[in-house]
């Protein structure tokens, strides 16, 4: 529970109405969290109730999760692109008062990446603390330096990522991934999500959550099969990175952000022992992380990216 939030709906240019919950003193630096798949903004109820008392807190359930509608099935209302419209939606009606502090989880930090890299948003941002989730031209040039170099240990850290990301494939089928969320994997998830993580979490998943995962495949296939095909070499963080990466994630491994520092001027990283819904299961370290990163970006004992020794490096061939 978050003490003295306040429930809005926003609608997009396209007609979706994104539901959108925010708390603290709106004029205090602004905190936005966005969560993953096949979640809703419920993920990040316990961080935001730890951080409320001091900062304006606001998140929201992406398009076609919890209780924000959904677009026609399809490719197009899922792009990276489209996102960043509601994003930028959002901080329109919630966040006047300056740049924010964005802070995603699994699809919320690959859509943070997309925001963190991108020309439009620079001087919307503050800062970026990424949790499980990759830019997905990072992962796919990441991939294809490993595949140049394929020496044991390049090809040892791809089939063990590969191995994690099996599902990644799966969701790009017609209709069967669909049906199973709906019906037997929807109705098992809560169970399945307890023996992955070891922990139950009340209202955890949300009752939403055979609809929300069934329209979150568009997701993947908007997405995922463009961005390794065609990678762009340019996406060059523009705000200071802090990257939060659980070592025991079953999904994505560490060595996935080998080589973040070629795309992350300022960046800070974070190592824990825990397993991929950090947010859920360790909320007060994650709050306290997310809380010491803002203020020392505030006061500048972490630079700017533009005072940050010089430009951005370019990627590694």
């Amino acid at each position: 529970m978050i003490i003295g939030a306040r429930e809005h709906r926003v609608v997009t240019d396209d007609g979706v109405e994104l539901a959108v919950v925010e708390a603290g003193d709106p004029t205090r630096p602004t905190i936005c969290f966005l969560h993953g798949y096949p979640d809703s903004r419920g993920v990040w109820t316990q961080v935001m109730a730890a951080l409320a008392p001091t900062y304006h807190v606001v998140a929201y359930d992406t398009r076609g999760a919890g209780r924000s509608s959904a677009p026609p099935p399809g490719r197009a209302g899922y792009r990276l692109d489209r996102l960043e419209e509601d994003f930028l939606t959002v901080l329109d009606a919630l966040a006047p008062y300056g740049p924010v502090h964005l802070v995603g989880h699994d699809w919320g930090s690959v859509q943070g990446w997309e925001f963190a890299t991108s020309p439009r948003l620079q001087g919307g941002l503050a800062s970026f603390t990424s949790v499980s989730g990759p830019c997905l031209d990072h992962a796919a040039l990441w991939v294809r330096a490993r595949l140049r170099r394929p020496t044991p240990a390049n090809l040892w850290a791809l089939l063990a990522q590969g191995l994690r990301s099996w599902y990644i494939t799966a969701f790009q089928l017609p209709r069967l991934p669909e049906a199973l969320w709906r019906g037997p994997l929807g109705r098992s998830w809560g169970a399945v999500w307890r023996a992955l993580e070891g922990t139950r979490v009340p209202g955890h998943p949300a009752s939403t959550l055979p609809q929300d995962a069934a329209n979150g495949l568009w997701l993947y296939r908007a997405n995922t099969r463009e961005r390794a095909r065609h990678p762009r070499p340019d996406r060059f963080a523009r705000v200071p990175v802090q990257l939060v990466v659980p070592e025991r994630d079953p999904y994505l491994s560490p060595r996935l952000y080998q080589d973040l520092d070629t795309w992350a001027p300022v960046l800070r990283r974070r190592s824990v022992e825990a397993g991929h819904w950090l947010p859920l299961t360790r909320p007060e370290l994650l709050a306290g992380w997310i809380a010491e990163f803002v203020d020392a970006v505030r006061v500048g004992s972490i630079p700017s990216v533009g005072h940050a020794g010089g430009a951005a490096r370019s990627p590694a061939r």
